[in-house]
């Protein structure tokens, strides 16, 4: 399993452990396809352990997706269309989507780049198709921000208190499967005190 290698792998490199995480996330953030998300989860499960602080885990994390978005936007602003002109398929493409994707980025941009942050395939691409929409960088920018701090926190603080089952289900089913195992968890802690108090009012 990848939740598992990555969390060997970084355990065995502990020592470099928050650097090993900055450097996936920021690539995943850039726009490459890598575990960057499974290593916020497996440093926060680590974190849990006592091996690392928490909140440096976050902290970095906030960071690297932050700069690595930032990254992957000014690229594709300023050379992302040339990329796209230099074969007959990339240019039928650029001239089918790349208008429609301006219109969408004008009107819902924020809440792409925002919601973007918490699913897989967008959080490699959104930045990209930011930036090829020509989005207004500021605007980007406050959206990504945003999101990267509320999806760092909520990744790692779920898998830092629910450990390793929360991890898993991030790793596999996304963030919102865990949390609703987050919520089924709530209400089975709410059924379980319930019961404990009808207990002690018959007795």
């Amino acid at each position: 399993m990848l939740l598992g290698s990555i969390t060997s792998f970084i355990e065995a490199h502990s020592q470099w452990a928050l650097l090993i995480m900055f450097g996936l996330l920021l690539l995943e953030s850039f726009g490459l396809p890598v575990p960057g998300e499974t290593a916020l989860i497996a440093c926060s499960v680590l974190a849990s352990q006592g091996a690392l602080p928490i909140v440096w885990v976050i902290v970095v994390a906030i960071l690297a997706a932050i700069i690595g978005d930032n990254l992957g936007y000014w690229v594709a602003r300023k050379g992302g269309r040339r990329l796209l002109s230099h074969t007959r398929f990339t240019r039928r493409y650029a001239e089918h989507y790349l208008p429609r994707g301006e219109r969408f980025f004008a009107k819902h941009g924020g809440k792409a780049v925002f919601f973007g942050r918490f699913v897989a395939v967008l959080r490699v691409t959104a930045a990209w198709t930011a930036g090829l929409s020509h989005m207004h960088w500021w605007r980007f920018f406050f959206w990504n921000a945003l999101g990267a701090i509320v999806w760092a926190t909520m990744v790692g603080l779920v898998s830092y208190y629910l450990g390793d089952a929360a991890a898993s289900a991030i790793g596999r089913y996304g963030l919102y499967a865990a949390g609703g195992a987050l919520v089924l968890t709530a209400i089975g802690y709410l059924i379980v005190k319930r019961i404990e108090r009808r207990v002690v009012e018959k007795e």
